[in-house]
């Protein structure tokens, strides 16, 4: 098993994690979950890049604020489902321990922190209380197996083209990790890729099927083996001029042209990640005015002014959350 970077850090979370934050001038009770909150990144994700940007942005404080007891680990930042999932799985039994107390956790996700929450509920049967995947890669992304057949077409090419993003992919998920963790993860850019296709996440699901849908844009079991699935994902691209993280609409488009040639229907995405792709056991909604930063209150909050703001969303999920008991 992985080693999570960070344990102290842990230790010290756990002695404080009681405290309202600094910043929060009228404390409620209004997401005070029965068990703690665990917010998982996706891809090329962190906690804290430089000090200066966090990924869930401000969502962990107004969490707080409003009573909630909020867990941010450190991951790969660029790795599987199952080895980032040792990596939490690493972080909870540590957390346990030191808070014999605590019986479950409420795991959210966002991105491809999906399967990782999905690979811990699955391993550490009676510690989970509810998972929830916000633009969650569950049911396979059509960018990622275009990118794997080409790959595997190209002979040698594609063994270049393998190595490069590799490469490329490991050296960015080192920096990151520097940048936020303060040292060196295991990267796997390729594994990630992989896993995320269509092929890749349907065997992920034959392993892990809990909460996952009969039909790609149907809905899942909303409980299995005592855990509460749950999934949401917005529906937008272009959202707030300001937002730099708006003008990146290659994957929207790749998503689009792609699943309109493979299956006759045009898939909305959030930018990144398909709406039917994001599906897991009780849907919310997969149409929030939100491209896939937004979700996460990206970048440094500059989302849309008109729309549903994003620590709202989070902040209602975990109120219920905590009217279900958990």
């Amino acid at each position: 098993m992985q080693r999570l970077p960070g344990i102290a850090a842990l230790i010290l979370s756990a002695m404080l994690s009681g405290n309202v934050s600094a910043a929060c001038n009228n404390p409620t009770t209004y997401a005070k979950t029965k068990y703690p909150i665990v917010l998982v990144p996706g891809g090329f994700g962190f906690v804290n890049l430089g000090g200066v940007l966090p990924y869930f942005y401000q969502i962990p404080e107004d969490l707080r604020c409003n009573g909630a007891t909020v867990l941010t680990p450190e991951f790969s930042a660029l790795a599987t489902s199952e080895q980032r999932g040792e990596q939490l799985r690493a972080y909870l039994e540590t957390y346990f321990a030191l808070n014999p107390q605590v019986e479950k956790v409420n795991l959210q996700s966002h991105s491809q922190g999906a399967g990782t929450i999905r690979y811990v509920a699955a391993t550490m049967p009676g510690r989970v209380a509810s998972v929830t995947a916000v633009a969650g890669n569950v049911n396979g992304n059509y960018v990622a197996q275009l990118y794997t057949d080409s790959a595997n077409k190209l002979g040698l090419a594609g063994d270049f083209v393998d190595w490069a993003v590799q490469e490329i992919g490991g050296a960015l998920g080192i920096l990151i990790g520097y940048l936020s963790a303060g040292e060196q993860l295991p990267q796997d850019t390729l594994g990630t890729i992989r896993e995320i296709s269509m092929d890749g996440m349907a065997a992920f699901n034959t392993r892990f099927p809990a909460g996952v849908p009969a039909t790609r844009c149907g809905q899942g079991a909303a409980l299995v083996d005592g855990v509460h699935y749950f999934s949401w994902i917005g529906n937008a691209t272009m959202t707030n001029l300001l937002d730099p993280t708006n003008y990146f609409p290659v994957l929207d488009w790749l998503n689009r042209s792609i699943s309109k040639q493979v299956t006759g229907v045009t898939e909305v995405t959030d930018s990144v990640v398909g709406q039917c792709e994001s599906h897991l056991g009780k849907v919310i909604r997969d149409d929030y005015r939100m491209n896939h930063f937004d979700e996460v209150n990206q970048a440094f909050g500059l989302v849309d002014v008109f729309a549903v703001n994003p620590k709202t969303v989070w902040k209602q999920h975990a109120n219920r959350l905590k009217n279900m008991g958990l």
